[in-house]
């Protein structure tokens, strides 16, 4: 197995064991096999000959990136949807051009996509995957993740194309008992893909259906993630019945949740569910404004995703510089209604930010244990910042260097499990131009013919 040395960084542990109160700390973290070994200020000392050392003097290195939503079967179509509405958006590409992938489209998609995710210093994508009619479809998205190095956690999902007479329509369809215990069987023993439902929830489904998926994740013991808000509820009274039948708990993420009442959160954040939000869309298509600050009043906090490539940036960096900027905006006009003038200081920090995209994400997948900061023991999954560039240079605070003024440009390398995955600013992906002329073609015979209006 390899060891490798990460010597002389500044550490951004998110453990505050390992630093001062922000966990941050100038040292070394040793890598053995896919675990970190050890942190601390001089582990250099008599370093065996067969340890791979890395000279991190000027960098910055975080724990891994956790992008806890994104539709990475869209990659082909970055652009297409960044004018569009919520409206338009369910329009145009679940009963448009989401009807036109093939197995191969929703590969080369997810691969790139996944591909990109890393480029940008995420480790752990949360690919929520719900265009897939037919098995051949999610076992493509299953290939491309594993293929691409990333970690991931493939959340089945389901499609939504307008209905057809004589079949029901997808409002009514129950999530697939035997597709879910077919990937579970698929993905056994598999270290680094794992499996979560990414069911239509009681907004998007009727109570029948919304109570059968709720049961399916709890007999399989999954993660069970849906969307919450976007016009009117399919089933207004539902929550209120699936709290009744006992079927909420830390298992249940809800994804953006825009429309929930200040009741409903309380009694959900009690129950120990989890909520990820995606700002830039949220504030893009017309969502609502997120919910980090009502989250934060009850003692908890989001996760954070990027959502679709097929409108927005797949930075993770952005998506907290959005929320963190957003939530202040919303905390400013609250303080100037109630008192006038500016209040003194900020209630949320950089690194509650960037705790959003670490830390929170792993909670929200359950593995808190094993993802979300440098600690020992926990999985090597972790990103070095190039802070000598002039974009960032010079550094003051590491935290806030990190969240206000990196990006992709400044990722120098990615760790996953232990394995690099990027180095030196390159990507160590085999065929990466062919499937990029391949993403390309797909793109266009997707978009061939479609007018967006």
């Amino acid at each position: 197995m390899t060891r490798t040395l990460i010597r002389g960084a500044t550490l951004v542990t998110m453990d505050p064991v390992h630093g001062n109160r922000s966990g941050v700390m100038t040292g070394d973290l040793l890598i053995d096999g896919d675990r970190i070994a050890a942190i601390g200020a001089n582990l250099q000392t008599d370093v065996p000959a067969d340890i791979v050392q890395i000279d991190a003097r000027g960098f910055i290195v975080t724990p891994g990136f956790i992008n806890a939503h994104m539709h990475t079967w869209q990659t082909a179509l970055r652009g297409v949807a960044a004018g569009w509405t919520l409206t338009e958006y369910f329009r145009q590409m679940h009963a448009g051009l989401a009807t036109r992938f093939t197995p191969e489209d929703i590969h080369i998609a997810t691969l790139v996509g996944a591909w990109n995710q890393l480029d940008c210093g995420t480790t752990t994508l949360v690919d929520w995957c719900h265009n897939n009619p037919t098995p051949a479809h999610s076992d493509a998205a299953i290939d491309a993740l594993d293929a691409s190095g990333i970690r991931a956690a493939f959340f089945h999902g389901s499609p939504k194309p307008d209905p057809k007479p004589g079949v029901a329509p997808f409002w009514e369809t129950p999530h697939p008992r035997g597709e879910v215990e077919r990937i579970a069987r698929r993905l056994q023993g598999n270290e680094r893909v794992s499996l979560g439902l990414a069911i239509l929830g009681p907004h998007y489904s009727t109570l029948d259906v919304a109570l059968h998926d709720f049961a399916l994740a709890r007999d399989f013991g999954l993660i069970a993630s849906m969307h919450q808000g976007g016009g009117a509820a399919r089933t207004p009274e539902g929550w209120d019945r699936l709290e009744a039948a006992g079927l909420l708990g830390p298992h249940i993420n809800i994804v953006h949740g825009n429309n929930l009442t200040d009741a409903q959160l309380a009694r959900f954040v009690e129950a120990g569910m989890t909520f990820s939000i995606t700002p830039e869309n949220e504030l893009t298509q017309g969502h609502g404004f997120p919910i980090t600050g009502r989250l934060r009043d009850l003692g908890t906090a989001p996760s954070l995703g990027v959502d679709l490539e097929s409108g927005l940036s797949g930075e993770m960096f952005v998506a907290a510089r959005i929320a963190l900027g957003v939530q202040r905006a919303l905390d400013h006009a609250a303080y100037r209604t109630a008192h006038e003038g500016i209040a003194a200081q900020h209630q949320v920090s950089c690194h509650d930010a960037l705790a959003w995209i670490t830390v929170a994400g792993a909670h929200m997948l359950g593995l808190s244990d094993q993802l979300g900061s440098l600690t020992p023991g926990k999985q090597a999954d972790l990103v070095m910042i190039d802070a000598r560039r002039m974009n960032m240079f010079p550094v003051h605070d590491p935290v806030s260097a990190v969240v206000m003024q990196a990006s992709l440009a400044n990722i120098d390398s990615v760790f996953v499990a232990g394995v690099a995955r990027k180095r030196n600013g390159q990507m160590l992906a085999e065929g990466m131009p062919s499937a990029l002329a391949q993403l390309r073609v797909s793109g266009e015979r997707l978009l061939q013919g479609h007018i967006q209006e």
